[in-house]
């Protein structure tokens, strides 16, 4: 073979590892996220109470129960 082929190959073989890199590491870095969600949801149960109360409502403990179970259903269809 020449130097030609082997230079040919060889990158070749390098783009398709930097593919497979790219596609490896978008998914751990989506399952993490993910995980991430799970374990820290974006909003807690004092900040939804206190929107309610800025909005001058009190609201009852199934309201807010259901609001964190729609942001937990969320994080999880994604």
């Amino acid at each position: 073979m020449t130097n030609g082929k082997w230079i040919g190959i060889l990158v070749a073989v390098f783009i398709v590892a930097i593919i497979i890199g790219i596609i490896i590491g978008f998914k751990i870095a989506k399952r993490m996220t993910q995980k991430q969600l799970q374990e820290n949801p974006p909003i807690t149960e004092e900040q939804i109470r206190a929107m309610y109360a800025q909005m001058g409502r009190k609201p009852s403990e199934q309201q807010i129960r259901q609001i964190m179970n729609n942001f937990k259903r969320k994080v999880d269809e994604k």
